[in-house]
């Protein structure tokens, strides 16, 4: 596979979507195929998923049922277009991947590690970013940020603080395992100086790949 897969990760508010699209722009102007995407959605599948996911319609999902509908998502999304993109030797940028289901479903509501682990693999086929950021943020300073932005709230970002400071805990938790693939930033920061700061740090890892241009 001769591609580069980034994920961003981060609580609600975090930034995660303003950056992976500044990050994708970037690096389209130095001349490299990316693929910017998300989740859940990404595919057209997966934008009915999305809309059963997060609308308030479905405030009586049970923990188990959501935990299903994001790894359907997320084993189409793979097989669709993030494994295709990446053995055509692309870019992919996604916004939210396996370590959100850990952070949210396990940290979050309490749902098995092990569990999750096992599923998440089996939707993957193993598949593993090769860098991961966490944009870390306060959840109360998150959530003020997504008030400012948005007329309402969808059904996962309307759960409490407390659940939302339990993701929090949970992302540093995995990041904390996994410090050769993840990059902790302090999403506080303004944009631009965030965005400078994670192309330092894919350019760093480029050069290592010396990863084809498209010119």
């Amino acid at each position: 596979m001769g591609g580069l897969f980034i994920t961003f990760e981060g609580i609600e508010g975090s930034g995660k979507s303003t950056q992976a699209r500044m990050l994708a722009e970037w690096l389209r102007a130095n001349g490299y195929d990316v693929v910017l995407t998300k989740e859940p959605g990404g595919t057209e599948l997966g934008e009915y998923v999305r809309q059963l996911l997060l609308s308030l319609q479905h405030h009586r999902m049970s923990e188990r049922c959501e935990l299903m509908l994001f790894l359907a998502d997320r084993a189409q999304h793979v097989s669709e277009l993030i494994l295709p993109a990446l053995h055509d030797g692309k870019v992919v940028i996604c916004e939210r991947f396996t370590d959100s289901t850990v952070a949210y479903q396990h940290y979050g509501l309490g749902l098995s590690l092990e569990l999750i682990e096992e599923l998440n693999n089996f939707v993957t086929h193993s598949l593993k970013p090769h860098i991961t950021f966490l944009l870390d943020i306060e959840p109360s300073e998150g959530l003020k940020r997504l008030q400012h932005i948005k007329s309402s709230l969808d059904r996962i970002e309307m759960r409490s603080l407390e659940f939302h400071k339990k993701v929090r805990t949970g992302y540093l938790e995995i990041a904390k395992r996994e410090p050769e693939r993840f990059i902790v930033v302090n999403a506080s920061l303004p944009p631009l100086e965030l965005a400078k700061q994670i192309q330092e740090r894919v350019s760093d890892i480029l050069n290592k790949l010396d990863l084809a241009r498209k010119h």
